[in-house]
């Protein structure tokens, strides 16, 4: 498929249809495609031939949408930053990724206002080309940016529509994710490659749960692509059914584990509606496995499979003398295909780690566990220090390193706490440096304020427990299993 050639389609074949709902704001397609060749010409006129990304900064706002497809028109991948990246990350960001332009929704507007109406011929985009850069969690406390290319991006949703069945101006995408979160990519690309409407749920649905759910009674969503967080916090309301939500056809879970309990209850609530398990790390472009979850296959299976590979792609299970395992046995999964990203942005060293050629194919090593039931693939977790929490990617160590940073702290761990299977907040154990200051509450109060500074919101941990010391392994580290015993 030629991504953009479809998007440009509907522009100018149906320009009055929605693209793009946020709050009281709407976009229609001929919109879209009219203010993102106006602000892809001012890219031009300011960078010339220079092809540096550029950083789009805000939340939902349709002009989010219009400066990314500017960007690849032009020829410039995009970097998406949220509204609430703390100002030194996002600085960072900025720097690493050597983006000399940050867009914000009022510069867009304001761009697109004084342009006016203009054709503007696009720049030729090469498969191999970057589309667009995902900062994620590092484990040293940079973030680091996946680079995904077109085509990447074209093998998942090439996949997606030969299976997912969408209707031409029939559907209507619930994008519950931010723009900085690759399950947003789902929404975002096959809404507007199939001419359809992208609802977006803004911060203020997700703080106001009346609103939220007034939101989704009255969206006509038909797609859904979420965690299974965030749809076991919607079914904290007993209305939350298919009578809300008539016209939903399908549910993908992605970002975590979907745990049996909450796979039955959708079931239970939308009946006829397909309930997905998906699976796939932003290495490999939002999702790369997917199986239908029915009653039957949660009778038989706990946890529940990630599902089969998609067309093109296949999973490796391989173990630590990097052989492939034989099927049944417990190693690593690696993913190889087009859809695996070529690597982290500037940084060889970590690319080498995780990326290699099988075959002819990239390749790349998830971290995670898993194993291989007759091509059937289930995920058992990770093998290191990297959570997932409410769907956000997390290296411990990243966090731990920041905490170190802050002047009152000499050592920290921190340890994320379960709900059964699902990690439910984190908790940082903490040496602190001097005189702990007021109570333990006022404390931990004054390092998440500090904290919240450096880091995204949902990095910060619920909890602080404040020690003299940490107990040690026999390798004179910290023996994190106790300090496990101490939740």
């Amino acid at each position: 498929m030629h991504l953009l050639e479809q998007i440009e389609r509907h522009g100018r074949t149906s320009p009055d249809r929605l693209a793009h709902v946020s709050g009281d704001r709407r976009m229609t397609h001929g919109e879209l495609l009219a203010k993102s060749n106006a602000l892809a010409a001012w890219l031009d006129s300011q960078l010339g031939e220079r092809r540096t990304p550029v950083a789009v900064h805000g939340h939902k706002e349709p002009e989010m949408l219009v400066a990314f497809l500017a960007a690849v028109k032009s020829g410039r991948p995009y970097v998406p930053i949220d509204y609430m990246t703390p100002e030194a990350r996002m600085a960072r960001v900025v720097e690493i990724a050597g983006a000399e332009i940050v867009l914000t929704p009022a510069k867009v507007a304001e761009i697109v206002a004084a342009a006016g109406a203009l054709d503007y011929q696009r720049k030729p985009l090469e498969n191999s080309d970057p589309f667009y850069i995902l900062f994620t969690s590092g484990s040293t406390g940079e973030p680091k940016g996946v680079v995904i290319t077109l085509a990447n991006l074209n093998h998942y949703l090439e996949w997606m529509h030969a299976e997912g069945n969408f209707q031409e101006c029939g559907e209507v995408f619930l994008n519950h994710a931010p723009f900085t979160f690759d399950l947003s990519v789902h929404d975002i690309y096959l809404a507007l490659s199939s001419g359809n409407t992208i609802f977006s749920l803004t911060k203020d649905h997700i703080t106001n749960l009346r609103a939220l759910f007034i939101a989704l009674r009255e969206c006509g969503a038909t797609q859904w692509m979420s965690t299974p967080s965030f749809a076991q916090m919607c079914m904290i309301e007993k209305g939350f059914n298919s009578e809300m939500m008539s016209q939903m056809r399908a549910f993908y879970f992605c970002g975590e584990a979907l745990a049996p309990e909450t796979a039955s209850k959708m079931i239970e609530r939308f009946p006829g509606v397909t309930i997905w398990n998906t699976y796939g790390p932003t290495e490999a472009t939002v999702a790369m496995t997917k199986i239908g979850i029915t009653r039957e296959i949660i009778a038989q299976w706990n946890p529940l499979p990630i599902g089969y590979a998609m067309t093109g792609t296949r999973v490796v299970i391989r173990g630590e003398d990097g052989k492939a395992v034989p099927p049944g046995e417990r190693g690593e999964i690696v993913i190889v295909g087009p859809n695996v990203s070529p690597g982290y942005l500037k940084r060889d060293d970590l690319t080498a780690k995780a990326f290699y050629p099988i075959d002819d194919s990239r390749a790349y090593r998830t971290g995670d566990w898993g194993r291989d039931r007759d091509g059937m693939i289930f995920c058992e977790g990770r093998m290191d220090s990297q959570i997932k929490l409410h769907g956000y990617r997390i290296e411990l160590g990243d966090l731990e390193a920041n905490l170190r940073a802050l002047p009152e702290i000499a050592d920290a761990v921190v340890l994320p706490v379960k709900k059964g299977d699902i990690i439910d907040s984190l908790t940082a154990f903490v040496v602190l440096s001097g005189v702990k200051q007021g109570t333990d509450f006022e404390q931990a109060a004054k390092l998440k304020t500090q904290l919240g500074v450096r880091l995204p919101a949902y990095m910060v941990p619920r909890k602080f427990h404040f020690l003299d010391s940490f107990p040690m392994n026999n390798n004179g580290k910290a023996d994190r299993k106790k300090l496990a015993e101490m939740l």
